[in-house]
């Protein structure tokens, strides 16, 4: 269905094209006090360990950096053994810290601990999800938020399978000048209700498969992407409504899925993960209709004007074929409009 335009679906109609005269009218940046400048990565860790606190015991907690531009992203991505940025602020002692990570399924931990100073951490080597645990002799504090992510990367994967689950064939293994995700996560049962943003779980992203009892399960997921969701959710009033109403229809869709998909793009943005199809009830109704989404597109347009490294596609599906209306995000870096 969704991916990018297709000959032939490139919006049409009077009503559709004004709507999109309107909205076109209608990096990191974290949120912060009016006026407040936004500090490089880490920072906030700098500038505690400098102050001498030594009356204080060492308190950690994870710094406005690490939730991304929304400040509702709660998972950070990174590949195996990567330096990966980690902004943590510590309020007390600084002396003799460090810091390890912490399985966030069985509480092992996969390395030995690391001196913590103002330069990059290091990913564990293991694929999975992980907490930062602070240490500072006998005293060790874990952060709940963000898990860290890391990804199994993408040349693990040998023809069109990842560890017995079938990915098959990115358009970039065969051609050249197309894009591959960086990697993939690993899916366990235990981790699809993982809260990767305020609104949104890991299992929202899993594909839409024949291999239901196939685990683990792959899924390429792009941050920017969520990053752009919440911010979306945010324009649409979701801090004065938390209980903002959001339909995820399809996440990742790996290319051996995307090629079964009825009039799915060839080169689909889901396949990268960095697109979403998904109905929200934006008016607060308690239904989906027509005027939702077109709230929803008016939201993206002030999204991406307002972050510009976050500009995309957006489409508008709006068939008899479908339950309800719903819209395509993506954060490809090229603004492009359809309906469908």
């Amino acid at each position: 269905m969704s991916g990018h335009p297709s000959p032939g679906s490139r919006l049409g109609g009077v009503g559709a094209a004004l709507f999109f005269g309107l909205a076109t009218l209608g990096a990191v940046q974290f949120l912060r006090p009016e006026g407040a400048l936004t500090p490089p990565p880490l920072t906030n860790l700098a500038n505690a360990m400098s102050v001498p606190a030594a009356s204080l015991p060492p308190t950690a907690s994870p710094a406005a950096d690490a939730f991304g531009e929304s400040g509702e992203v709660k998972v950070r991505f990174a590949l195996p053994g990567e330096h990966v940025e980690f902004p943590i602020a510590i309020a007390g002692s600084s002396d003799s810290l460090a810091y390890q990570w912490v399985n966030a399924v069985d509480q092992t931990t996969p390395g030995p601990a690391r001196p913590l100073t103002a330069a990059p951490t290091i990913a564990p080597h293991g694929a999975g999800f992980y907490h930062l645990a602070v240490i500072r002799g006998d005293t060790r504090e874990v952060l709940s938020e963000p898990t860290l992510v890391v990804m199994v990367p993408f040349d693990h994967k040998l023809g069109d399978w990842v560890n017995g689950y079938r990915i098959g064939t990115y358009l970039s293994e065969r051609f050249g000048g197309y894009d591959r995700p960086v990697g993939f996560i690993e899916v366990t049962p235990s981790m699809l209700d993982l809260a990767i943003t305020k609104h949104l779980k890991l299992s929202d992203f899993v594909t839409h498969d024949d291999q239901g009892d196939v685990w683990p399960k792959y899924v390429a997921l792009n941050p920017r992407l969520l990053d752009k969701l919440e911010l979306v959710f945010a324009d649409l009033g979701s801090r004065v409504r938390p209980g903002l109403a959001v339909d995820m229809h399809s996440g990742f869709r790996s290319p051996s899925h995307n090629s079964r998909v009825e009039r799915a793009a060839r080169d689909s943005r889901h396949q990268y993960g960095d697109a979403a199809d998904l109905a929200i009830d934006a008016d607060g109704d308690g239904r989906i209709t027509m005027t939702d989404e077109l709230l929803v597109m008016l939201a993206v347009e002030r999204v991406e004007s307002a972050h510009p490294d976050l500009v995309g596609g957006l489409g508008l599906y709006t068939s008899r074929r479908y339950r309800t209306p719903y819209v395509h995000i993506d954060a490809r870096g090229k603004r492009t409009r359809w309906q469908g």
